[in-house]
């Protein structure tokens, strides 16, 4: 009885059983459904990103279409096996991880106005100049040596007064900054070099000159030529800074952790400089 009973009610309310994607179908490209909720989304994330041509779910259902159908042509001439698509596939993948382990961790990091002063007493903001010769990666001993030659000899006819060092540099330098007298203003360390930045800290006070400094571009004279305190400085971009070096901290213990999970052989052989 009870069967006969659900059997009717069954019948009844044919609208109850449809399948869902009857409902929420929006369109069918070849075996591949778009849904009314992905065109939605859609339309909501242009919209909030200002986009006036796609502002209506017809266009942009058609866009998701012509979407759809391109991925399913480049899976049909097999695209996503070559190479370089692959590759790219790969970053793709690689920061997604990043995004989706890491996105929570990213989103605790904390800074307080204190820590952010405490940081950039020992990473201030610098003017420096500087006279450049450029070397490549794998210049020869030779080269090296003659290239320091020439910036020691530079080095000391400014200091007996021949030249002062911004006509050193509109003479000698091969950097861009030659036509300011090797003037790069003020930076902090995310735009300069590692090593050139961590060199001109080491210059005691404005004025004072180093010895050729070796970067991966070339041989650098740096002369100090100011620093910025706590008050004059963008405490915001110092933070940023801050910020991002947390996050880089936190990327690298994930990724040592992953390469310490996986089976890894090295030819020793094929890597040796």
């Amino acid at each position: 009885m009870n069967k006969i009973i659900i059997s009717i009610l069954v019948i009844g309310l044919p609208a109850l059983i449809t399948p869902a994607h009857a409902v929420t179908e929006a369109a069918k490209v070849n075996d591949k459904i778009i849904t009314i909720e992905q065109v939605t989304t859609r339309l909501a994330e242009l919209s909030k990103a200002g986009n006036t041509t796609l502002n209506t779910k017809r266009a942009v259902l058609d866009d998701l279409i012509k979407h759809e159908a391109a991925i399913q042509e480049a899976k049909r001439i097999k695209l996503d096996q070559d190479p370089a698509v692959a590759e790219r596939i790969n970053n793709v993948l690689y920061f997604a991880l990043i995004e989706k382990k890491l996105g929570s961790e990213f989103d605790k990091i904390t800074l307080s106005d204190a820590e952010a002063k405490s940081w950039y007493e020992k990473n201030p903001e610098i003017r420096t100049s500087n006279i450049f010769i450029a070397l490549p990666p794998d210049a020869t001993a030779d080269e090296v040596q003659k290239a320091v030659a020439k910036l020691n000899q530079i080095n000391s006819d400014i200091k007996a007064g021949k030249m002062s060092f911004a006509e050193a540099a509109q003479k000698y330098s091969e950097d861009p900054s030659a036509a300011m007298g090797g003037d790069l203003d003020y930076r902090m360390k995310d735009h300069l070099d590692a090593t050139y930045y961590k060199s001109s800290l080491r210059l005691g006070k404005a004025g004072e000159i180093s010895a050729p400094v070796r970067t991966s571009y070339g041989l650098h004279l740096i002369r100090l030529t100011g620093k910025h305190s706590w008050i004059e400085v963008d405490r915001a971009h110092v933070k940023k800074i801050i910020l991002e070096e947390r996050r880089y901290d936190l990327v690298a213990k994930f990724l040592n952790d992953l390469r310490q999970k996986a089976k890894v052989s090295v030819n020793e052989k094929l890597i040796k400089d």
